[in-house]
């Protein structure tokens, strides 16, 4: 039987943290949503002055890459170079911004950012990841 970790309330604080700090380091209003491997939100906030919208679509994020294993960058990339019939994929979004959080070879959950630029997203996103 295989083992892997799992996220924590305190990793989870620690990750949305950083994240935060990163969005305001650059004066970015922006949402930032944390999911365990399975999608399920752990984790929401919606910092002053971001378009309600951002809320769902970095939780889409956040669940597409846990879910998917990978970046959603790929997925846009994919559809960008296209590939246009995965946009019907069963994906939550195929937007960039949503990171895994990989531990050990072991995906663990994911962030998804909202927000800003989709580079400036997936930015926020792996600086709460680095935290860790």
């Amino acid at each position: 039987m295989q083992r892997k970790a799992v996220l924590e309330n305190t990793d989870v604080t620690r990750v949305l943290a950083a994240a935060r700090e990163e969005a305001r380091r650059n004066d970015w209003k922006v949402t930032v949503a944390i999911v365990d491997d399975g999608g399920h939100l752990l984790a929401l906030e919606r910092l002053d002055g971001c378009a309600p919208i951002a809320a769902y679509i970095a939780t889409e994020k956040a669940r597409s890459s846990a879910l998917g294993r990978r970046d959603t960058k790929g997925y846009e990339d994919m559809v960008n170079c296209g590939r246009t019939a995965f946009v019907s994929a069963p994906l939550l979004t195929s937007l960039e911004g949503g990171l895994p959080i990989v531990v050990e070879g072991h995906v663990i959950g994911a962030v998804g950012v909202s927000g800003v630029k989709a580079e400036q997203d997936a930015q926020v996103a792996a600086a709460g990841i680095t935290a860790l």
